[in-house]
Order: C-alpha cells, then sequence, then structure tokens
C-alpha cells in the first residue's frame, strides 16, 4: 500500500480501495453537507470530499475514520487485524517521538493580526438544533506547563465571533489540567488546531495517553511525525497539516456554547466553557477543510471504537484463551460491546461478559458471540439474539453500576444497570446443527 503521511496520500489510498467520493454538486454548509455525509456513512459508501460547498474558497472532507474498512486502511492492516494492531501501538513502550521540522506545510500562507476572520473557514453546523458551526474535526494540540510534554486531544468548538471560538473541555481531559494550571497564575494557555491531518494522527487524538499522543501516532507509520513550532505559539505542530489556527485561552474568560449533536445520539446541553482567541490561521495552498460529523459514526469510531477495543481484547482475554474478536459497533454509540468467542464451556460467556464490563466504564450492554456470527454486521448480531438467547436463561443484570454521566439511561452520576447477554449456541438445549451459510461470490463472470 502506498505510504500515507498526510490528509492528500490518504485520499489516494481511499481513492484506490474504492473508499472514497468526490461530490461536485454544491451544498450548503448549514445542515445539507452533514446531512448527506451522515447517509454516505450509514450505507458504507467511504469518506467524501465536497469540492464545491456553497460559498467556500475550500472543499470539506469528512469521513475519514468512519467504519472498519477505512480504520483498516487508515492503519494499513486487514479488517480481523485493527484490534491487535491498535493494541501494539498505544503500548507506550512502542511510542516513536515527533520529529521537529524547520518548514511546514501549513506555513505557505499565515493570516495573523486583525486580518485573522474565522468566516473565510468552510466551518459547517451539522445537526438540525447545534447552536451554530462547529469546528469538530480539528485536533487540539497543547503543551503541558509543567513537564513541556505535547498532547493531542478534541475539543468541540463553536464560532462566537471573527476570532473567537467556544472551546468545550471535560474536567477530566490533560488540557483541561494544563488550563488550569495556567489559570491558577493567572495566565493563558497557548492551543494550536490542526485541521486535515493524516488520520494517524486523528486516531492518536482519540487517544488517553499521559505520553505525548504523537508517539502514538508514530508507532501507527513507524515513523516519527514531523513537527513544527507556531508562528504566534510556542507549540509543535503536525507540519503536514492542512490549516493550523493558532491562539490562546485566557484565564477567567467563559462563555456558554452548544447545544451540539453528541456521541450518545441526543443534543449535548450548553455549556459554560473558555473562550479561545485566534491570533492566526494558517494553511497550505488549496487548502482542505476537515470535519467530523458529530454524532455519526467517525466521531463514535474515533472516540470509542479504536482507543476501546484494545482494551476489550486484553480485559477477555485474561479470563478466556477462547476469544476469535471483539467489536464496540459504531450504532452502539460506544456502550455495546460484541465479544466473539469459541466457547468450551457453558459458563465461559457470562464471565466473558463480566470481564467485558471491567473494561470500560462506557459498557452497559455486552453481547457475546460464537466464531460463526459476523461482528460487524449488526443484521448477524441481531439473528444471534433471536435464534440462540433464551432471555429468562441467558442474560444477567448489574444494578447499581457506574455508566457514563452523559448517557441518558443513567442517573447525573452515571448511576445505570447493565445487561450481559450470552448470545451463544447451546447445542445441549437443542442441537439444530450447523447454520445456512451461502458463500460470497464474485459475480463479475455472471454480470459482465
Amino acid at each position: 500500500m502506498e505510504a500515507i503521511h498526510d490528509l492528500r496520500s490518504f485520499i489516494a489510498v481511499i481513492e484506490k480501495a474504492g473508499q472514497f467520493t468526490e461530490i461536485k454538486k454544491p451544498v450548503k454548509i448549514v445542515h445539507e453537507l452533514a446531512n448527506v455525509a451522515a447517509a454516505m456513512a450509514r450505507q458504507d459508501k467511504g469518506a467524501v470530499l465536497f469540492s464545491q460547498p456553497v460559498g467556500a474558497t475550500m472543499p470539506v472532507f469528512t469521513g475519514a475514520v468512519a467504519s472498519q474498512k477505512l480504520a483498516a486502511l487508515a492503519l494499513g492492516c486487514s479488517l480481523n487485524e485493527v484490534s491487535d494492531f491498535m493494541g501494539r501501538v498505544l503500548d507506550p513502550a512502542n511510542g516513536i517521538a515527533p520529529i521537529r521540522v524547520g518548514e511546514a506545510a501549513w506555513k505557505e500562507n499565515v493570516i495573523t493580526g486583525e486580518d485573522v476572520d474565522l468566516a473565510m473557514l468552510p466551518i459547517p453546523t451539522h445537526g438540525k438544533h447545534d447552536g451554530g458551526p462547529f469546528i469538530t474535526g480539528g485536533v487540539t494540540v497543547t503543551k503541558d506547563p509543567v513537564s513541556g510534554r505535547g498532547n493531542l486531544s478534541y475539543n468541540r468548538m463553536q464560532v462566537l465571533g471573527k476570532r473567537e471560538l467556544g472551546f468545550n473541555m471535560n474536567e477530566w481531559r490533560h488540557t483541561m489540567k494544563f488550563y488550569k494550571n495556567q489559570e491558577s497564575k493567572n495566565e493563558p494557555l497557548q492551543v494550536a488546531i490542526a485541521i486535515g491531518l493524516d488520520p494517524a494522527i486523528m486516531i492518536a487524538a482519540g487517544a488517553r495517553s499521559d505520553d505525548d499522543e504523537l508517539r502514538i501516532a508514530g508507532a501507527i507509520r513507524g515513523r516519527g511525525t514531523p513537527v513544527c513550532k507556531g508562528v504566534t505559539v510556542d507549540i509543535d505542530i503536525p507540519a503536514e497539516a492542512e490549516i493550523v489556527l493558532e491562539g490562546y485561552l485566557p484565564p477567567q474568560e467563559r462563555h456558554p456554547e452548544g447545544p451540539l449533536a453528541e456521541f450518545h445520539g441526543y443534543y449535548g446541553e450548553p455549556w459554560q466553557m473558555p473562550v479561545f482567541h485566534v491570533t492566526a490561521i494558517c494553511h497550505r495552498n488549496k487548502p482542505i477543510f476537515q470535519t467530523i460529523v458529530a454524532g455519526a459514526s467517525e466521531h463514535i469510531y474515533i472516540g470509542n471504537v479504536l482507543p476501546r477495543e484494545p482494551l476489550l481484547l486484553k480485559f477477555v482475554r485474561h479470563v478466556s484463551a477462547n476469544i476469535t474478536g471483539v467489536h464496540v459497533p459504531p450504532y452502539g454509540n460506544g456502550f455495546v460491546s460484541i465479544v466473539q468467542l469459541k466457547k468450551n464451556n457453558p459458563g465461559e460467556p457470562k464471565n466473558v461478559a463480566m470481564a467485558a464490563f471491567t473494561s470500560h466504564v462506557n459498557n452497559k450492554l455486552v453481547i457475546v458471540i460464537d466464531p460463526d456470527v459476523n461482528l460487524y454486521d449488526p443484521a448477524d448480531i441481531l439473528w444471534a439474539l433471536n435464534n440462540r438467547v433464551d432471555w429468562s436463561r441467558d442474560i444477567f443484570l448489574v444494578q447499581g453500576s457506574q455508566g457514563h454521566e452523559m448517557d441518558p439511561v443513567s442517573d447525573t452520576r452515571g448511576v445505570q444497570t447493565k445487561i450481559g447477554i450470552d448470545a451463544t449456541y447451546k447445542e445441549e438445549r437443542r442441537p439444530y446443527g450447523e447454520r445456512i451459510v451461502y458463500p460470497d461470490i464474485d459475480l463479475t463472470e455472471y454480470l459482465s
């Protein structure tokens, strides 16, 4: 496979693999673009480039890592290797440090001071009830003010003015820790936003590491990620980004931002959040703006699927050597885990499900299936639930468990009931034998 090193080389790879579509018809960046992109993802049509957004001077790309196929292409591995591959690159021992370079592609055009205007960027309004245009596909690049180590993360950013963005941060994120440190000294936190990236960097930003997440991107590519010092900030920024926003979060300044479509499938409420003041907009010649459709497949894949599947695999393999695969399906909003098991004991599926619950607080439904059921096919999972589950015997509840605070069915502290389902075949109850399976056929010779 061709070497991926930036967004453009990735587009070349997915286009060759039939996982890319260019839409030349003009589309509005308010709702229409996101509606089309979400439909593309639902229909498994790959990533999409909108080459003529209405009123924009640059194209918009989305859906980079919106499916298992795209994730495998981004990582350079096969579909069934994704979880193991991610497990290796998330291991700190395999991290590869970034390499500082003198020049960056995004320094071809630098806009600073009073000339900065966010209106030059085609920032979409995604969901019907979103509070306005949001940057969702930008990777936040910061630096620990104490240790100096770099950090990548995602923060939703609502446009508030020509040079201001509402900047949403979770309390437990490293970026908030850095900000609180600076705020305690009444000093600002410098921030850069990199947009239009090698998906290795975007995947790394979705993980949480106590080391620089750029080391994860390096492990994915097998080489250090080139970074370059900012124009107005003292931060090392991925050198092959399409667009870079630089600026700072001043202490003690808050502004309401939101709502925005969120991973759980509802619109997240407005929050009082810090304000990002933009000091520079830098971009490559003929830049490509990148967005993530909020609350849709890619949003969930980057934040819940790729960084969590390796951990899930590690925990369930601890209790069983017979695990043949795991998946955190995007259609489950990050709350569902599916474990594939070649069981040799009737009690094994329940042990495996209990181990899965402990792998991540978000897990509230764990389904254990046999190897003849397709992990990635919701219809096949439903087949197993209908044909291999006796609801009086094959489910168990874990009441009063800690879940995610944003889960709509939990209380405000995240307390909820979790459910495990043994959807494996029980021959001892009623031996049905082998499933009906028709093989996949290459239809080229029949249709040509």
